[in-house]
């Protein structure tokens, strides 16, 4: 793919980022897709041929970003517990978003396509998060930043904690100061103190 090409798939994603985030999965049409992109349909059909490969796309660029901002935070002087409360914040970041949150969207996106674990795209970032979590975690236990006897676990319940509370936040809402003192348990149950 060319640069021209590459460069239209891109702004077709960020357009439909928009799309899904303000009518959630099921709701979206090609059709509206073109209307956001102000392209022909023979042009969007060009790089995606339905919404749910063009949602995935969608995941795939969140997934990006979301590591790009983490190892951007990486250097040998950052402790895993400082990358442990950059990730919390970027996850509160992400859960305050509301209206631009791609939150609703993913979970009907989830319901609706019932795939084995492996090839389903959110499952595959929620498995990352909890691997690089444990990596995190087990790092933060070598070097006596972090007291925790089970990283695996830990990172397991950090992460459904975190799918649990953007539930939260969609269904009831939640506050940025609700959503800080669950970072400060969180990081309370590492032995780590939020100041």
């Amino acid at each position: 793919m060319g640069d021209k090409s590459t460069q239209k798939k891109n702004y077709i994603i960020e357009k439909s980022r928009a799309v899904f985030q303000k009518k959630g999965y099921r709701a979206v049409t090609m059709k509206d897709i073109v209307e956001a992109c102000g392209i022909s349909r023979g042009g969007l059909y060009l790089y995606f041929s339905n919404t749910k490969e063009l949602f995935e796309a969608v995941l795939e660029q969140e997934e990006k970003d979301a590591k790009t901002t983490i190892d951007a935070s990486r250097d040998n002087d950052t402790t895993p517990a400082t990358l442990m409360f950059i990730y919390l914040n970027e996850q509160k970041k992400e859960i305050l978003k509301k209206k631009e949150s791609l939150s609703a969207a993913t979970y009907e996106y989830l319901f609706e396509n019932k795939t084995a674990k492996n090839d389903n795209l959110v499952i595959k970032r929620i498995n990352s998060d909890i691997d690089e979590l444990e990596k995190l975690i087990t790092d933060g236990v070598k070097q006596e930043w972090i007291d925790c006897d089970s990283p695996r676990a830990a990172a397991k319940n950090l992460v459904y904690t975190i799918e649990g509370l953007k539930v939260t936040a969609q269904t009831m809402g939640l506050t940025s100061d609700d959503l800080d003192k669950e970072i400060e348990y969180i990081m309370g149950t590492f032995g780590l103190v939020v100041e």
